[in-house]
Order: structure tokens, then sequence, then C-alpha cells
């Protein structure tokens, strides 16, 4: 097979890579081992059914402090006719014994002549002499009031299991729980199956180890990580192995070594078609390459094969180790471990496929989709009134932060080539529904200050979902009661007021009130040491200055035209006008990585990324929240934090901010 990229539909590159490895035995259990009943075998496989070898309890016993009887010597008594029975300290009597009684604790085995338990509290401690005494435990007699049926307050044998009973089936998950229930039932050990042995090699000349300060070029190498966690989440046992760096040779002597002793290998690299992509060419080499390229976004150079395992392993007599490349863009790996090792390792280790729990909701903007490849899309999820939405996140393959804000998933299915606005989607969802019921939903323009405001609510057990859709698409979302609130600073031209001039155009019909979070600073972001000299909005002019702006509807983009408007000023004239980032950060970091000169922005993005600021103008940023929303339980601690001082002053902190209206309520319907 030759090794060039392909676009094999992901069902069919499944099917390939199963029928390979059913061909060499490896698409079934693994083994099994015996281990000790403790708190190790947690979250491991049951190999074999677990039957009970003992009845629990093995014994009837007291399910109460109290006084053991036989029921029948309790008959006929009443409030105002009591009995009293004479207490001994012997069980060397029957059931056919005098009116007697015995004290046992919660617990305690059931004297073979008695068949009741008669709580503490139910009786009355005599001494001999017939007196009230208040040793409950060693009186001569008690007197009861009433009469108890047979097996009151007794706990029977076998209430919680019968020897022979079924407890659980192979092919389970350990809980807690279950490893008390497998003890209870008389086993000290337990036939689970062998954790796969999995391999993961980084391979790249680019890459560098934690810790390292990277140079222009390197990369941090974090993938590996990732993947150890996700196996290890699977049930199987990870070693990371060193960076191998771009020698095919290097790369071919590591796969051999890893096929020793591991039952998979996930081979992390760079794998499209090219002058280093020696992943494809080292499978071909050393194995059978099975699928190169599958039809999915992200995660679309996998590699599917088997190496010939040279050095036999006496736990696994295979003859080949399965291998897949994993695509070096963070994302995609993450994806790719997923989609293709998830259902392998439910396979070897004989349990069900690990699932995310699903959703019906509806997706707050359009995407487009390849029309050839499954589509994975992140999204934030938030319920707001009834309606549960996805708001889709930043979609680049190396966008990790994107998996670490995504709520859930949403899958476009190959053939489909996009979604509108409102349509209905089935989600994916990475949180609990009692998670989603404890999320504000945000949507309109990107402030430093909300990821703050996100971490002070998550201590009063809140969350705030956010996606960046600038502050017209903010309110458009709450125009279509797609979010909770809305952050906004949108400039109106005609009368220079901050917000509520745009609520009439597009929320005419909804009641809202607008609550002041900041005023900031705006001003060009530009490199350290200003070297282009720029000073104000006329230098966007030179010929030999690139400008980044921010995306349409964005309030930042209708500050910036409404000032170029004043200084007629043509965005024609301007170089990079049209080059769009939708966040403060983003923009700084086209400035710092040298994409561009300057763009129009906040103080504390420039200082997060080392650059200059130069100050232009001040604006207010604003929150909309329907009034519905605002007398609900969900926003009682939202409102909390807006007159916390640790939450301004971490805000005053932060350069470029004014927090003397923070919370103030400037105009409701």
């Amino acid at each position: 097979m030759s090794v060039y990229l392909q676009d094999i539909p992901l069902n069919d590159a499944l099917r390939r890579f199963q029928v390979v490895l059913a061909e060499y035995g490896l698409w079934s259990e693994l083994g099994a081992e015996v281990i000790r009943l403790d708190e190790a075998a947690l979250n491991r496989v049951t190999a074999e059914t677990i039957w009970a070898k003992i009845s629990s309890p093995h014994y009837h016993s007291a399910a109460m402090d109290g006084y053991a009887v036989t029921s029948d010597n309790t008959h006929g008594a009443l409030p105002g006719s009591p009995i009293q029975l004479e207490v001994v300290q012997t069980e060397a009597l029957t059931s056919k014994s005098p009116k007697f009684a015995q004290y046992v604790d919660t617990g305690d085995p059931l004297p073979n002549w008695a068949n009741a338990v008669i709580p503490v509290e139910n009786i009355e401690a005599l001494d001999s002499a017939g007196a009230i005494t208040q040793d409950i435990r060693k009186p001569a007699i008690i007197r009861i009031r009433s009469a108890v049926t047979p097996w009151s307050h007794v706990r029977l044998m076998g209430e919680d299991m019968v020897a022979t009973q079924f407890v659980l089936p192979a092919g389970h998950i350990l809980r807690p729980v279950d490893l008390g229930a497998i003890a209870a039932a008389g086993h000290d050990r337990i036939s689970v199956r062998r954790k796969p042995r999995v391999a993961i090699l980084p391979t790249g000349s680019e890459l560098v180890g934690i810790g390292t300060q990277p140079r222009e070029g390197e990369i941090i190498e974090f993938n590996s990580i990732v993947i150890a966690a996700q196996v290890r989440n699977m049930g199987a046992e990870a070693q990371r192995y060193d960076i191998t760096k771009d020698d095919f040779d290097q790369i071919c002597s590591r796969i051999q070594e890893a096929a020793k002793d591991h039952d998979l290998i996930l081979l992390n690299a760079g794998s499209s078609a090219g002058a280093e992509d020696f992943s494809a060419r080292a499978v071909e080499g050393l194995g059978k390459l099975i699928v190169h390229g599958v039809a999915v976004r992200p995660g679309h150079p996998v590699i599917l094969g088997v190496i010939n395992r040279t050095v036999q392993d006496p736990n696994s007599m295979a003859a080949v180790v399965p291998i897949i490349g994993v695509p070096g863009y963070p994302v995609s790996a993450a994806l790719t471990i997923d989609i293709f090792v998830e259902p392998l390792m439910a396979r070897w280790l004989g349990r069900s496929p690990l699932t995310l729990p699903e959703i019906k909701g509806f997706i707050t903007k359009k995407i487009t989709s390849p029309p050839g490849d499954e589509d994975y899309i992140r999204v934030a999820v938030g319920k707001v009134g009834e309606k549960i939405l996805a708001a889709p996140l930043g979609r680049g393959a190396g966008v990790i932060s994107s998996l670490v804000q995504a709520d859930g998933l949403l899958v476009v299915p190959r053939g489909v080539q996009g979604l509108e606005a409102g349509e209905p989607v089935t989600i994916r969802l990475y949180r609990s529904h009692g998670e989603l019921e404890k999320t504000i939903f945000c949507i309109g323009s990107h402030d430093l200050t909300i990821d703050i405001l996100s971490q002070h609510l998550a201590a009063k057990d809140r969350r705030m979902a956010s996606s960046n859709a600038g502050s017209i698409g903010g309110l458009v979302a709450l125009s279509r009661h797609e979010a909770h609130l809305a952050g906004s600073h949108l400039l109106d031209p005609a009368t220079g007021e901050f917000n509520i001039p745009y609520l009439k155009q597009y929320l005419p019909e909804l009641q809202v009130k607008v609550v002041t979070l900041v005023g900031r600073e705006q001003g060009l972001l530009v490199q350290p040491k200003n070297p282009k000299k720029i000073k104000d909005l006329h230098d966007l002019m030179n010929p030999d200055v690139s400008f980044i702006n921010r995306q349409r509807g964005a309030g930042t983009r209708v500050l910036l035209d409404y000032q170029l408007g004043l200084l007629n000023i043509f965005p024609e004239s301007i170089q990079g006008y049209n080059q769009e980032e939708y966040t403060h950060l983003g923009v700084a970091a086209a400035i710092s990585s040298g994409r561009a000169d300057c763009g129009l922005g906040i103080a504390a993005a420039a200082q997060a990324l080392g650059l200059e600021f130069i100050p232009l103008f001040k604006e207010r940023y604003d929150l909309i929240i329907p009034t519905t929303y605002i007398s609900s339980t969900l926003f009682v601690p939202f409102f909390e934090v807006l007159t916390d001082p640790k939450f301004k002053n971490a805000v005053a902190a932060l350069p470029g901010y004014d927090v003397s209206l923070m919370g103030k309520v400037i105009w409701e319907d």
C-alpha cells in the first residue's frame, strides 16, 4: 500500500482496522489476572461472573440495640396491661423456655431460641425488687407494653445476599460499593481483565520537554500527557517515551522497542504527506499499513496499522502489535484517542464502550463543515429557560483551550455541509445535567473581567459558559432567547452613548436591565518599544504599518469605525483593516507574533503579552440582562459577586479599568 494520504469514511476505517485485528486474534478480550480485593481493584474490569460464596449476613442478627425475645412470649402485652420478662445472661435456653429476654447490641447474633428484638426505647428496666432502674443493659426484669411480631427488628440471614447468589457480571467496571459487596460475599481475591499496556511515542524535531522555555520554532510536548491520561481513564496502563526527533531510523527503532512488551503503540506525530512524514513509512516498513487518512475533522491524517512483534512477550502471544498514528495537533490528538482507541480498549477489557450522555439542543450560530468529513464541533452548553443551547467554540485543530472550555461535542455527519443557527442538534455532554442547571450562559463581547467573574462565581456554585460573538452578536442572542446575558460596549455614533440606544433596535420586545460591569480604556496595542513610532489613528494610514482588526459586530470595531469617521480616515487606507480577530487577546497575540504592528484593544491585553499601550478612548462595558432572569435563584450569586470587594479589587488591579460603577443598574425597562 502506498503511504499517500487518503480520505476514508470513519466507519469504513474502523471496520478495516477491526478486520485485521480479528485476523490476528486481537479483536477480543485480553487475558485475565487474579488480584487481591482492596482499593487497587477500583475501576478494574471483572473477567468472570461473581457469585456469593457465603450468605450476607450469614446469621440472624439484631437490627438495633434491645432485648432478644420469643415473640409468642410477648402476646397480650398492652399499655394498660404490661408483661414482665426475666432477663438472662445465657444462651442455653430453648424456645419453650419461660418468659425470658436477653440483651443484644446491634449486629449481635440472635440467640437460637429468639425470633424478635424489642428496642431499648420500648422497655422499662426493673431491678429484682420490681423498682425502675436506669441500668438498661443489666436489669433483672424488663416490662413491655406492646407485643412484637416474629422477626421484628431482626436482620435475617441472607437479607443482603444468599450463598450462590449472583453478585456482579463479567465486564463490570468496579466501583467502591462493588468492592464491599464482593467482600461481603466471601471473596478476598478477584479475577479481572489484564490492563492493556499502551506505549506513547511523541516524535518531532520541534518538540521540547515540559518545563523548557521554548524558542521560536519550538513547541512544548504535552500531547503525551493528555493521551496517557485518556488511556488510563479507559482502564489501560500508559508508558510515555522520550521525544524522538524526526529521524526515520530512530523512529523505527523506537517503535520496535515499544513493540516488545506493549499491546498498543500510539505514535504521536504529524502524519500528513510530506518530506518529514515518517510515521506512515515506518508502519508500512515494520508491519502493515491499513489506513492513512480518515474523513473526520479534526483528526484527518490518522494512521491505523499493525507492527510485527520481533520479541515475543510471554503474556501476549499475538504476532503483531496494533499501532495508531495520532496527529500532532492537540485537539486532533485528543479526539483521535476517543474515536479510535476507546473501542479497542472496550473490546480488550470486555466492557461496554464508554459513551458521553446525550441531550437535544439548538445551535446558536451558523457553521460550515467539509461535506466529505464527519465534523466534531466543540461547544459551550447552557440552559436558557427550558431551552438547551450549544455555542460553537474555536475550531482550530491546535486550539487545546477549546477542549478545556467545551461543555460538549456535536457531530456534523459526513455529507452535511453545515448547520444553520437555531437548528436542532444532539449534544454529547462533558458535563452533567445538574451542572447545566447552575450555568449562566453569556454570549457577547469579550472582556478579561468575564474570566475573573467566572472564577468568583465558581466559588459560589455557579458556572459561567461564555462565547465571544461580539457586542451585536450578544444582543442578537438575547433577542433569540439564547443567552442569560450579553456583554456589550456598543457606541452609538449619533448620541455618543454606549449600549442603550441599541436596545430598541435589537431588543424591542424584551424587558432588560443594563448593569455596568466596568469602565475601560481602549487604545492602540503596539510592539515593544513601538518601533513604528505609532501615536494615534492617523498613523494607521502609513503604508509600512500593518493593522489587525476586530470582527464585524464587535464593540471595538464599532468604536474604531466611529473614530475613523470623525477623522475622515477611510478603511481602505489602512493595511490589514480586513484582518480580524475575535478577542482582545487574539489581537495582542497577532501583534506579539509579528502578524501586525498594531491593533485597537484594551490595556490589560497589552500587559498580558508584554506589548505597549497607547490610550485613546474611554468606554463603558455593560451587561445586558433580561429582567426575567435577574430575579431567579440562578443569578443570586452573580449579583453577590458584583458587590464583593474581592472581585472589585481583582478587576481594579488590571490596567485600564474603572470599577466605580460596577454593579450599578443604569437603565431598565
